[in-house]
């Protein structure tokens, strides 16, 4: 079980996201970043896969670094709970605030992290983004929290399935204009992550394997004994 996991239900829930990931991609790379980071984090996040989410679980859970994770449509799957997540549905400041408050706290106190996709919004690549005002408050009332930008991106290539890859940039210097360097950064890191996603041999650490090529998994010419 790992560090994302809240008990068994957590357990049921983390095994449901890695199924999906093996069943969904051909495989997962990242590029985490050199500097060892230490909780409190919060990981800024480009948001134009709906398996983001799924994406960033791997990720964090590699890195062994335990995070919330705001959830716009948390209430269609509240099991989500038992592996960091929280509601935080549009419109409703309400909860909103209510989340930020918590988020807070448990970074304070139990030396929690966040994963924060840009403003809570999926938007195809390409659609105006930008890094949500909640950053801001969460730097003002958590000491020594760190700020990693972080790029995601899947790519349709030479594969039956598509590859992802997660791309950690270092730390981000706290002070002016943070949100909009974190965005930029992010956009780098998207950027080169789809580079690096297209070239051969890929040069990035493996995160997750997924389902390999039918002709990688059945082909006939090695059952024949032709190679």
């Amino acid at each position: 079980m790992g560090v994302q996991e809240r008990g068994l239900p957590g357990k049921l829930v983390g095994a449901m996201i890695r199924r999906s990931i093996r069943h969904r991609f051909h495989s997962v790379y990242w590029r985490p970043p050199h500097t060892p980071l230490v909780a409190p984090v919060v990981f800024a996040c480009t948001h134009h896969n709906w398996h983001d989410g799924y994406l960033m679980f791997h990720a964090v859970d590699r890195l062994g670094i335990r995070c919330l994770d705001w959830i716009a449509e948390y209430y269609a799957f509240t099991p989500f709970r038992f592996v960091g997540g929280m509601p935080f549905t549009p419109g409703d400041m309400a909860e909103r605030t209510k989340t930020i408050r918590e988020t807070i706290r448990r970074m304070n106190k139990n030396d929690e992290s966040l994963v924060l996709f840009a403003d809570g919004n999926l938007r195809s690549a390409g659609q105006p983004w930008h890094v949500g005002e909640a950053l801001d408050l969460v730097l003002k009332r958590v000491p020594d929290v760190t700020v990693v930008p972080v790029g995601i991106t899947t790519v349709m290539g030479i594969h039956e399935r598509p590859l992802a890859g997660v791309w950690m940039g270092e730390p981000l210097t706290l002070g002016p204009n943070l949100r909009s360097r974190a965005k930029q950064m992010c956009d780098i890191l998207a950027a080169e992550a789809e580079r690096g996603l297209t070239r051969e041999p890929i040069e990035a650490a493996l995160l997750a394997r997924g389902t390999l090529d039918v002709n990688e998994r059945w082909d006939m010419r090695r059952r024949a004994g032709k190679f």
